[in-house]
């Protein structure tokens, strides 16, 4: 498991989240510095003032973790070169990649850097944005919550499931399944019976999709308790909504080959931005 280190008190919320979860995993956390090496850019481990650093350097946060975390076996690099790409270059052989975002309260959410998004949109590897609490918290390791995780019904994606379905069974917490539909244009603003009773038969349909999509996940992980949620609304506002009680959120990001640029999706983009806990965002076919 790799997490990003830059000594701001985001990357240290994220180094603190990744060191619990490395823990409980039973897997080698890397704490990974890049020095950017763009052209006029001078950066060093401080990040900025909000640092939380005890001395100046990674050295002193691996130490400390040592202290926190017996057993973990935590190692430390320092690599030049345009932050994003070095990420995403060492994601790519992790079962996670752990960031570190500003939390700007419970209604505003995340603050996002363009690092945070390029990694999103192109790391091979499941992204977890992990919230910098607003005031100073003890408590470590990821938090306590259902597990919500965002489907779209139309594209089954077997990636997103088998990782909201194992984080839940490793943290023996339960699973809720969200999939927020809209009505046809077509019937858009028409009051009459005709429109409540389509509405009435997607509902029935989609919510039918919705359990078959999750059947094999429950045969599965017969230990985690699943609720399905699929309603008429918009899923962005509805995951950020559910985000409130939860202790992780869970959507997909579909793997683009065409196009230019990275996309990461409107609901993730919005969900990034927005969720009041941690987001994991699983890239998928």
């Amino acid at each position: 498991m790799t997490t990003g280190i830059d000594g701001s008190r985001e990357s240290l919320a994220a180094v603190e989240w990744a060191a619990g979860e490395a823990s409980r995993r039973r897997l080698p956390l890397r704490l990974l510095h890049v020095r950017d090496a763009s052209p006029g850019v001078r950066a060093s481990f401080t990040g900025s003032e909000r640092s939380l650093r005890p001395d100046g350097g990674p050295q002193a946060v691996l130490e400390a973790l040592r202290a926190r975390h017996p057993g973990l076996e935590v190692t430390t690099d320092d690599v030049p070169g345009r932050p994003a790409e070095v990420l995403c270059a060492a994601g790519k052989d992790q079962e996670l990649l752990v960031l570190g975002s500003r939390g700007l309260g419970r209604l505003a959410g995340f603050l996002l850097g363009s690092v945070s998004l390029s990694v999103i949109a192109r790391s091979a590897a499941p992204v977890v944005l992990v919230r910098a609490e607003d005031s100073s918290s003890s408590r470590e390791g990821p938090p306590s919550g259902d597990v919500v995780v965002g489907l779209d019904t139309s594209q089954p994606c077997d990636a997103v499931l088998e990782f909201a379905f194992a984080y839940a069974e490793q943290h023996g917490v339960a699973l809720r399944a969200l999939h927020s539909w809209q009505r046809p244009p077509v019937y858009l603003g028409d009051p009459t019976g005709a429109m409540l009773s389509v509405q009435s038969e997607l509902d029935t349909v989609t919510s039918e999709v919705l359990t078959e999509a999750l059947t094999p996940w429950r045969e599965k992980f017969p230990t985690v308790a699943v609720t399905e949620q699929c309603r008429l609304g918009h899923a962005a506002h509805d995951l950020v909504e559910a985000s409130l009680d939860a202790g992780l959120l869970v959507v997909g990001r579909r793997e683009r080959r065409a196009g230019v640029g990275p996309h990461i999706g409107s609901v993730a983009h919005a969900v990034l931005h927005h969720s009041v806990t941690a987001v994991a965002v699983v890239p998928h076919a």
